[in-house]
């Protein structure tokens, strides 16, 4: 991508820091205020014992952090000794940094002060706003308020405070700052913070930033995610959560930073909440906690369930390569130890590995006969450390074995360190994780050392090296779905009829419904191409008969209704009705029953439809509405036991096909979807494409509250919807009122036709997932001009096409960045793409880059400039508020390109470059 320069906002007449050789501040991030300040004014700074104000101010001034600490206090005109202020605006220069400890009904004014003086971060320590109900609130609305006309950005209030070991900065109250280390630790709970901090001190863990969150007023996860993740010195990080916050801002920010280093979460809560009153089966079977689950998988996150296994699997995953797979192998001088190891690698979901018959065959060969012969490896007491590294080499390197835990117990002729010297070389030689547990004290104490020495963690119990093995499975399934590139497949050229979908929503709110019926339902999801069993209507007894003829017995009878929620509830449903006798029988039985529970007003008549055979699986398909993530999609095994089995799982929309597999493989009904016992498998690339749609569906007709396809009949001849509810918004409710996607759908409307210069005709569309073959394509087209006037170098197709690259530039957070493809038809049908520009947004700031790339074969055909001039509205629409280009001298097209849109240049004789920049 291109760079570009950042300014920074300086308050009125003071002097400023020289920010062109602060290698820290290179990207002008505003939190670089919090992180890495020149100066820190404490407000509220006092000598009495025990005050926050006072424990700030010695915690700043008895951990030199390279920075000036300024006192300010109304009342006193030094405080510790040093000189104090009367008001923020009152100090010499310029504040970085704001650490606000006075009372709760003070901080706005305060707030206001700081903005007028120009202070670039603040950190409001002060307890006494929301968490004190209405008065609070009001406060906190009153902060936000007079943030908002600033760049001015703010942590807490009811906060610890921040720290930066590396740099010896502690704007806490706590008594002594965290040891210096590669780990970043953000925490809801100031409390934590300090249980974390002595208990880190105790064993030795370090931290590159440690910092209290509060209540999110307005810096968030998704800020200190974004700001933490592009620090070269944190290597993960770790989280203590109470609640989301800005879902949208997390799991963006979550989904960018997890492809780079871990981030490992522990959230409080995991009982579920009361079921809400819900309309559907879907609604009553999601879960806040869940959900929350589904969006860490979604993301890349790992959610760990203890606070020590936060440190653990920062250190393993620091040090170990990631398993391929859940398959581990157990090594063990002793059986019980074993054991134990197997039984918690099976309770949390993992895998034994089933050695192959080599393996099996050469461990024979090694081993006394009396060995286990089966993992866990028992190699027996007995087992000099040669042989204990001879057995490590023969497993490790088995095509079955993921990964490698391996145990000793001081037992026998065991001699720990002497083993641990002997197998320390597998390491990281083979590209899969090796774990130890040296179990005992002293004796094992030196092998342990060794061990973590080398790079393989060790525990003192083999269950919690097993349970951690797992976690670490689980966190390379997560990300594998965000770099798998989706399968593209035969959408038609019209799409879904979202204008018929809509028309049907809105006719039914006109008419005050929040229910469609069923006729109209499955109409819905025929407009998105999902299949149903045809279903028509009949009034009378007669007219159902006459239906029953024309279809073809046997056939269904059911309630139609236009508030009747589950038909079975009130009788509202019979089956297999074989001759013209039983559907007046059952049209009257129908009418009663609904009569009889529900109240006459609520039968309208009944549906009829072909008796089904159900000769495959009965699944469910659903979304419903989740508090703080908006549409949750629903799928498992289906059918009236839906809520007594709760087989399901749930993802957030959109889906690709990669993430719809996902999405099934989290069930149990999965394993039966892909055939067992000798029955065909469903065909899964149909049920993938499937919910795509359905997904798609849930997206675009936003007026769509809850949804339920049960059951949806799955056999390996056909997918076919049998039953559908939808629950709709009713015309109270406006459109600011609904909820919004966690994750940012696929921009539809800046999805345009276009034509070249010499007209040939193309279509300008954001890129997507399934991208990335074309994208290959492009790029093989490319000149070596072309290609270095775009990165500056002359980068190998090897380079430019790699996996891990194009995965980043296909799959794209719409809310980070917009890529525009010029998708165009070969001869034969065919789709290639010939140019794609770029829009990154600079997080932090109002500024975005742009980029473009154009196939030699289609320069000099205006295609530079349209994508320009699409990437520059796009901005506006985003509400960016500069645009920038780095190009090189030579490149006289993109010279011309700015030139003509507008952008004023500037020349850096020293690089060979330019810097575009347009002020939107």
């Amino acid at each position: 991508m291109t760079t570009a320069k950042v300014t920074n906002r300086v308050g009125k007449g003071k002097p400023s820091h020289d920010r062109a050789h602060d290698v820290l501040r290179a990207e002008g991030h505003p939190l670089d205020a919090i992180f890495a300040p020149h100066n820190v004014a404490v407000i509220g700074a006092s000598e009495r014992p025990g005050s926050v104000g006072r424990a700030v101010l010695w915690s700043l001034v008895s951990s030199p952090f390279g920075g000036t600490v300024y006192p300010v206090s109304e009342k006193r005109a030094s405080v510790l000794g040093i000189r104090a202020y009367a008001k923020v605006d009152d100090i010499p220069e310029t504040v970085d940094l704001a650490v606000v400890v006075t009372p709760a009904a003070s901080v706005p004014e305060v707030i206001s002060e700081c903005v007028e003086a120009g202070v670039r971060g603040c950190i409001v320590i002060s307890a006494g706003f929301k968490e004190h109900g209405e008065e609070g609130k009001e406060l906190e609305r009153q902060i936000l308020e007079r943030l908002s006309h600033s760049s001015m950005r703010l942590i807490g209030p009811n906060c610890l405070g921040v720290m930066n070991p590396l740099s010896g900065l502690n704007a806490t109250f706590a008594p002594s700052i965290a040891r210096p280390g590669n780990v970043a630790f953000i925490s809801q709970s100031g409390a934590l913070c300090t249980a974390i901090l002595d208990w880190c001190q105790k064993e030795m863990v370090g931290f590159s930033a440690f910092v209290s969150v509060g209540s999110m007023l307005d810096v968030g996860w998704g800020d200190l995610i974004d700001y933490l993740g592009n620090d070269p010195r944190t290597h993960s990080i770790v989280m203590y959560m109470e609640t989301v916050g800005d879902a949208r801002s997390f799991l963006s920010a979550a989904r960018e930073v997890s492809l780079n280093k871990p981030i490992i979460v522990i959230k409080a809560g995991r009982t579920e909440a009361a079921a809400h009153a819900a309309a559907s089966h879907t609604g009553s079977m999601t879960g806040s906690d869940e959900v929350l689950q589904a969006a860490f998988r979604r993301s890349g996150v790992l959610r760990v369930d203890t606070i020590a296994d936060l440190f653990y699997m920062a250190e393993v995953l620091s040090k170990q390569p990631r398993p391929r797979g859940p398959r581990l192998a157990i090594m063990t001088n002793a059986g019980g130890p074993g054991v134990l190891a197997a039984d918690s690698l099976i309770s949390s979901g993992g895998q034994l590995a089933e050695l192959s018959a080599k393996s099996m065959a050469e461990l024979d060969a090694l081993l006394p006969p009396h060995w286990s012969h089966s993992n866990p490896i028992d190699v027996l007491g007995d087992a000099l450390p040669e042989k204990y590294a001879k057995v490590t080499d023969i497993v490790v390197h088995d095509e079955n074995v993921d990964g490698l835990l391996a145990i000793i117990c001081p037992q026998g002729l065991a001699e720990p360190t002497q083993t641990a010297e002997q197998i320390k070389g597998f390491a990281r030689s083979t590209g899969k994780p090796v774990l130890a547990s040296w179990m005992g004290g002293p004796d094992v104490a030196a092998g342990t050392d060794i061990l973590n020495r080398a790079g393989i963690p060790t525990f003192g119990f083999p269950d919690t090296a097993a349970r951690v093995f797992q976690y670490m499975w689980r966190y390379s399934y997560n990300l594998r779905a965000l770099y798998e590139t989706p399968v593209l497949r035969g959408e038609t050229e019209e799409g879904p009829d979202r204008v018929l979908a809509g028309r049907i929503v809105n006719r039914a709110r006109e008419a005050g419904r929040t229910l469609l019926t069923e006729i109209e339902s499955k109409q819905v999801l025929t407009a998105y191409g999902i299949p149903t069993v045809p279903t028509v209507m009949a009034t009378s007894d007669a007219e159902a008969v006459a239906q029953a003829d024309k279809i073809g017995y046997p056939v269904v009878l059911k309630v139609f209704s236009e508030t009747v929620t589950h038909k079975t509830d009130v009788g509202g449903v019979q089956l297999n009705l074989r001759n013209a006798n039983e559907v007046r029988d059952a049209f009257t039985q129908i009418r009663n029953s609904v009569a009889e529970k529900a109240g006459e007003v609520h039968f309208q008549g009944v549906t009829v439809q072909p008796m089904v055979k159900l000769d495959g699986y009965e699944l469910i398909v659903g979304s419903s509405v989740d508090p703080q993530f908006g549409p949750v999609l629903l799928f498992g095994a289906g059918g009236q036991l839906v809520e007594v089995l709760r087989d399901r799982a749930l993802s957030l929309p959109p889906l690709n096909t990669t993430l719809a597999r996902r999405f099934m493989e989290q069930t149990k009904v999965y394993k039966a979807l892909e055939g067992v016992r000798g029955r065909k498998p469903v065909d899964l690339a149909a049920l993938e494409e499937l919910l795509v749609r359905f997904s798609q569906l849930v997206v675009e007709q936003s007026w769509i509250q809850e949804i339920d396809i049960n059951p949806l009949l799955a056999s390996p001849e056909r997918l076919l919807a049998l039953d559908a509810r939808v629950v709709i918004y009713g015309p109270q409710v406006k459109v600011g009122d609904l909820p919004r996607l966690a994750i940012r759908p696929y921009p539809t409307q800046y999805v345009h036709p276009w034509t070249t210069k010499n007209g040939e005709a193309t279509v300008i569309r954001p890129i997507r997932p399934e991208d990335e073959p074309l994208l290959i394509k492009l790029h093989q087209a490319l000149s070596d001009r072309t290609v270095y006037l775009r990165y500056f170098q002359p980068l190998k197709l090897s380079q430019r096409t790699a996996h891990e690259r194009l995965t980043r530039i296909c799959f794209i957070d719409y809310d980070r960045e917009m890529a525009l493809v010029v998708e165009h038809k070969r001869e034969d049908g065919t789709p290639e793409i010939i140019g794609i520009g770029r829009l990154s947004k600079l997080r932090g700031t109002a500024d975005a880059e742009l980029a473009v790339l154009i196939d030699d074969r289609f320069q000099h055909r205006g295609m530079g400039t349209e994508l320009y001039r699409r990437l520059i509205a796009i901005a506006r629409a985003e509400n960016i508020e500069r645009v920038v280009s780095t190009i090189l001298n030579e490149n006289r097209e993109m010279r011309a390109i700015c030139q003509k849109l507008g952008f004023q240049m500037q020349a850096d004789m020293e690089e060979g470059t330019i810097l575009a920049e347009l002020r939107l």
